[in-house]
């Protein structure tokens, strides 16, 4: 089993930037891929951004492309969120998800195999 527990979020203005971070245990030697989802009230869950297992190769979502960074640090167990440029409708819980085999090219929810509690995000303008 794989424990994956975030940290960071909060309320942050519209404009302004935020970091998650989310901290692997457990068997964490059968996780390839990482990443991090969303969920916004009255909304499913949707991909946000996605790496891979060395941490070469990153794929985001268009509504947060170039405003969101992902990294991971292996040695660490770690993957984190860099989030500038926030805007209202980012608000949402935001989830990180491990997965044991490579994400697919269109990622969906359902292939993560592990996934945090979760951490609230609110901004506001």
């Amino acid at each position: 089993q794989v424990q994956l527990v975030e940290s960071g979020g909060g309320l942050v203005q519209a404009g302004g930037s935020a970091r998650l971070s989310c901290a692997a245990s457990g068997r964490t030697f059968n996780i390839y891929g990482m990443g991090w989802f969303r969920q916004a009230p009255g909304k499913e869950r949707e991909f946000v951004a996605t790496i891979t297992g060395s941490g070469g190769s990153a794929n985001y979502a268009d509504s947060v492309k170039g405003r969101f960074t992902i990294s991971r640090d292996n040695a660490k167990n770690t993957v984190a969120l860099q989030m500038e440029s926030l805007k209202p409708e980012d608000t949402a819980v935001y989830y990180c998800a491990a997965k044991l085999t490579p994400w697919s090219v269109r990622v969906q929810p359902a292939e993560t195999n592990y996934w945090g509690q979760g951490t609230q995000v609110t901004v506001f303008s």
